[in-house]
């Protein structure tokens, strides 16, 4: 990752962006950086002002209010030598009818001044095989690796990148997680929306998250929204012949309210190695396996939901 805070390694700078339909303001003062070299992921719910933040920086939308800068000029008014130095991918996009895989992206090298080598592209995105198959007769998982080739046919600086792996099976998002994290290589500095907790967390070198058009968080996916301080959950069954009373003082101190009256126990600990010790003593001493222990702090899917959850609460 690129050492924040000079000019030259901020390749998006947002700043008090808003943006109003008639009386609604889809975007309230939304203020954000985007460091040369990161793949940066924008979450946020349906309806928070994520699609129309990211239009504004494509240059497809002009704003209300706001400074914006993108490599460096305006998206409102750069020209095509600035679009050139951009990629898009959107979420739904369809093939040229009865052009090759190949022949696809010729067609849109021509659009740029420098374009890579056709053949460089298709090796980029595991298509070569496919260079002479007939574009619409692509798997999804093909077709999704078309869209990205054709916004790398350009060379570009920046790639937006619109949930990437939307319909695909496991397999196939895996192989797009590979790609898509090999950009880095290239130098290619990409801006990722998905709805996928796992693929921002897989992905992202940071993450900001928007909720009813405001920022309410941002991090790295290990640290947004407090997750490392987070306290972890431990999740065990009681052995056969054993009673929640029989249990360590540490361990009862650490139940969770209300969770100490069925089969499996639910316990919060800041610091999880003064439970499990004594937990794991414990057992041990009766001669006892825990099987179904579990342990695990907050993933990032659950601070997501935490955080749009609280930001609809303060809406209402």
């Amino acid at each position: 990752m690129t050492r924040a805070g000079t000019t030259e390694d901020v390749v998006i700078r947002v700043c008090g962006l808003r943006m109003r339909y008639g009386p609604f303001e889809a975007v309230r003062g939304v203020d954000l950086e985007v460091r040369r070299g990161e793949i940066f992921a924008f979450l946020g719910p349906n309806g928070a002002g994520k699609t129309t933040t990211v239009e504004i920086l494509e240059g497809y939308r002009r704003r209300t209010a706001g400074e914006v800068s993108v490599l460096g000029e305006d998206p409102q008014r750069a020209g095509p030598a600035w679009r050139a130095r951009i990629g898009v991918v959107l979420q739904e996009s369809q093939p040229e009818r009865d052009l090759t895989v190949a022949e696809c992206v010729r067609l849109y090298a021509g659009y740029y001044p420098a374009p890579r080598p056709v053949g460089e592209v298709l090796e980029l995105v595991g298509l070569a095989e496919q260079a002479d198959s007939t574009a619409t007769r692509l798997s999804g998982g093909q077709r999704r690796r078309l869209d990205v080739a054709l916004s790398l046919v350009g060379d570009p600086e920046l790639l937006f990148l619109d949930e990437p792996t939307t319909g695909f099976d496991p397999s196939a998002r895996r192989a797009a997680w590979d790609m898509i994290a090999g950009l880095r290589s290239l130098g290619v500095t990409v801006f990722l929306t998905t709805h996928f907790m796992d693929e921002a967390e897989h992905l992202a070198d940071r993450v900001t998250v928007i909720a009813d058009g405001l920022i309410v968080a941002e991090g790295t996916p290990e640290t947004i929204g407090g997750r490392e301080r987070a306290a972890a959950e431990i999740r065990f069954s009681l052995p056969p012949g054993t009673a929640l009373a029989d249990l360590p003082a540490p361990v009862l101190a650490a139940l969770a309210d209300g969770e100490g009256d069925g089969a499996r126990l639910l316990l919060r600990a800041d610091r999880p190695l003064t439970v499990l010790g004594p937990l794991a003593g414990w057992a041990e001493s009766l001669g006892h396996d825990l099987l179904d222990l579990e342990v695990r702090r907050p993933s990032l899917e659950d601070v997501y939901l935490a955080l749009t959850a609280n930001e609809r609460e303060a809406a209402a």
